[in-house]
């Protein structure tokens, strides 16, 4: 963490605040807050340190929260599959293939791309094993996370070398919760993260409701992603998706769902009521096949709805921008031209995000007091300029639209976590350039390639 003073200064300030204010000024940071956003006008105090932000549009991060770094490794292995045959076929076996140190390869590259491309923040579902390397990751290469390890211990609906006893799960979910919850001046939280009801017990979802409301924590689980899992799902409990999660208490703010595809209205009152989350990962429903989230139906109900990348494997890219474009287009068709305008998508990358992880009054917003987790766009570019002179501030809607619309991982020219510089010009700043050359990874790949083939004897 920066403790010398800093400002930014020259910058237009996308504020993302209640007013969605848009300011041409500084920002001056403290250590990992900020202090102040200033008018142009005001003098830049000569002893501070400075960051020239002319000519950038200077936002809030990106927050995804669901995300799978475990499978960053696995990318382009797992395509044109639907989603339980994705999941039996390639990702579990590749998951339980993983070693110590192919789960924190994998998580850094992830967050390599993560950084670079302006995500500050994520909610990560890990493997069943391992987890620690993911927490080590995360340590290491400045990126704000909450993490859980994946839970496991359906004794009929999940393989044999990616299932553990209730007890067993339980107990390592606790000790990483004990070791990392609050760490790295509170930029690492732990989560408890049951998979999906087809591969978990009552046994322990009930145990993880106790858990997660007395220690504060956030679930983090799969739901109503696919029909099959659906009807799969029925046949095991008797209930839909979160209709089952009501009935055994689960639902609560303190619940991120991701997906949520196709809920009953029934379903999707029971979220309203009980201010549980809802992700939505337009890229994966796609490639998988899934169908589409009634998105604006459930924001219209005051449900709120984040939005995130998944994981690598079924997108086959970890690009919140990507996300942006793809959930505000592929809703209009159906429903009018004014549907989620870019705005409220925008919304849905930072401020609720930050709701469903529960970091609200930390980021999601650049206002004084709130961590300095900020990016810097240049929009100034051939494909996507802004339509105003450089001495003009430019209305939420016009920026809004380029970041939305345009706006690739190139225009990202710096990412900052907690006041620190955690990237610049698209390459993560805390991981070493050999710790991702691609002989490593390649090498790393051809390991648990033959892994899984041990798996299967």
């Amino acid at each position: 963490m920066n403790s010398s003073p800093l400002w930014i200064t020259h910058a237009v300030i996308l504020t993302q605040n209640e007013q969605r204010d848009v300011l041409r000024g500084h920002i001056e940071l403290a250590g990992d807050r900020i202090v102040a956003l200033h008018p142009e006008e005001t003098p830049v105090p000569t002893h501070v340190k400075r960051l020239d932000a002319s000519g950038l549009v200077v936002m809030p991060g990106f927050i995804q929260p669901h995300i799978h770094l475990c499978q960053t490794l696995f990318r382009n292995m797992a395509d044109d599959l639907e989603l339980m045959d994705w999941l039996s076929q390639r990702i579990w076996p590749f998951e339980a293939a993983h070693d110590a140190e192919s789960l924190y390869l994998s998580a850094q590259l992830g967050i390599q791309e993560l950084l670079a491309s302006g995500t500050t923040c994520i909610l990560d579902m890990a493997t069943v094993k391992h987890t620690e390397s993911v927490f080590r990751a995360v340590e290491s290469t400045g990126i704000r996370a909450n993490v859980g390890k994946c839970l496991m211990d359906h004794p009929d609906t999940t393989l044999p070398y990616l299932r553990e006893s209730t007890a067993e799960a339980l107990a390592e979910a606790r000790q990483l919760f004990a070791r990392w919850h609050g760490q790295a001046n509170d930029r690492i939280r732990v989560s408890y993260a049951p998979r999906f009801v087809v591969s978990c017990s009552e046994d322990l979802l009930t145990a993880v409701r106790d858990l997660a409301a007395e220690q504060g924590a956030i679930i983090h689980t799969h739901s109503s992603e696919n029909q099959k899992e659906v009807e799969l799902v029925r046949e095991l409990v008797g209930h839909d998706n979160a209709a089952y999660f009501d009935s055994i208490g689960l639902m609560s703010e303190r619940l991120v769902l991701a997906h949520c595809i196709w809920l009953s209205e029934a379903e999707t009152g029971l979220l309203q009521r009980s201010g549980t989350h809802v992700v939505h990962c337009p890229s994966s429903n796609l490639k998988l096949a899934s169908g589409f989230a009634r998105v604006p139906e459930m924001l219209a109900q005051g449900i709120n709805v984040g939005l995130a990348a998944d994981g690598a494997p079924c997108n086959n890219n970890l690009n919140a921008l990507q996300e942006m474009r793809l959930a505000a287009l592929m809703h209009k068709p159906g429903r009018g031209p004014r549907t989620l305008p870019a705005g409220e998508v925008l919304d849905m990358a930072t401020r609720n995000g930050a709701k469903a992880l529960g970091w609200q009054n930390e980021i999601g917003s650049l206002e004084p007091g709130k961590k300095a987790d900020i990016i810097a766009l240049d929009l100034d570019q051939p494909s996507n300029f802004l339509p105003y002179s450089p001495d003009e501030t430019p209305g939420y809607a016009q920026i809004a639209s380029a970041i939305v619309y345009g706006a690739q991982p190139a225009n990202v020219r710096w990412t900052m976590v907690d006041g620190d510089m955690v990237a610049l010009d698209g390459r993560a700043l805390k991981i070493p350039s050999r710790d991702l050359e691609p002989v490593r990874v390649r090498d790393a790949q051809r390991k648990l390639l033959e892994r899984v083939k041990n798996l299967a004897q």
